[in-house]
């Protein structure tokens, strides 16, 4: 009978590891790597789990409460790109589960962070148009793509949407923009608009100004990236999303009306 016992002993450790790395978003492939279990078996490893579309700031306030980082560490962490020499890193944060040391320190996790984008990112299939198309600017609007998208099957839409809008010169006008100028630690970081929040004098509200924002919005995961370099295409200018986060366009105002009596 022993050996049953330990038969389901082990089974259950091997369920139990697989439910924690299903939840973590942990890739499979692991398994196979001594050096992870040997990461899970230290006491000073955390694992921390960063989500899609979120800011540098929600970031640091995560890795802040896994690692006990004090006030100060966290400012080191939102201010990385100064440390790095680097313009501001928004949306260069690659969003994934990581396996971290109790003690690495804010730029260390900056520089990971920093690695895993170039190497997720390296492996999207760009269009000849990525020649002329810089990363700065593919990441920007990725990055509204991944706040404004109600799933990943939106975002090649959303991608085509958003790119009409700069070829013909029409403001974005977009809340998600919007939500990150208003933003803050107190009222929240996504903060719903209101109608008079569009006459805020900032460089993010693209109500009010034509244009990309002057950076990233958020950290964006791997499938708004490709949608930013790989947008459908369509003739939509406006779009929505219904009660039940279904996402319907329009190529001009004033069907982009009719569907809002329509479906909202």
């Amino acid at each position: 009978m022993k050996w049953k016992y330990t038969i389901s002993l082990f089974a259950l450790s091997v369920f139990g590891l697989m439910g924690t790395m299903f939840y973590y978003g942990l890739d499979f492939s692991l398994l196979a790597s001594l050096s992870f279990y040997e990461s899970l078996a230290n006491p000073s490893t955390k694992i921390v789990k960063i989500h899609e579309g979120l800011r540098k700031e929600e970031i640091a306030e995560i890795f802040g409460n896994k690692l006990g980082w004090s006030d100060w560490k966290k400012e080191e962490f939102i201010n990385g790109h100064l440390a790095l020499n680097s313009e501001d890193l928004e949306g260069r944060y690659f969003p994934k589960t990581y396996i971290v040391s109790k003690d690495e320190d804010p730029i260390g996790i900056t520089s990971t962070m920093l690695h895993e984008f170039s190497k997720e990112t390296a492996k999207i299939k760009k269009p000849k148009a990525s020649l002329v198309l810089n990363q700065d600017t593919a990441i920007k609007v990725a990055s509204i793509i991944q706040r404004e998208a109600g799933g990943k099957s939106d975002m090649k839409l959303i991608s085509g949407i958003i790119w009409n809008r700069i070829f013909k010169g029409m403001k974005l006008q977009i809340d998600a923009t919007l939500q990150y100028a208003k933003g803050d630690e107190e009222e929240g970081w996504w903060q719903q608009v209101e109608p008079a929040d569009k006459s805020i004098d900032s460089t993010y509200n693209t109500y009010k100004y034509k244009g990309l924002p002057p950076t990233a919005i958020s950290n964006p995961g791997i499938a708004a990236i490709d949608a930013a370099y790989n947008p459908q295409k369509t003739t939509c200018l406006y779009y929505l999303h219904d009660k039940k986060g279904r996402i319907h366009c329009s190529a001009t105002y004033e069907g982009h009306k009719a569907n809002i009596k329509k479906y909202l």
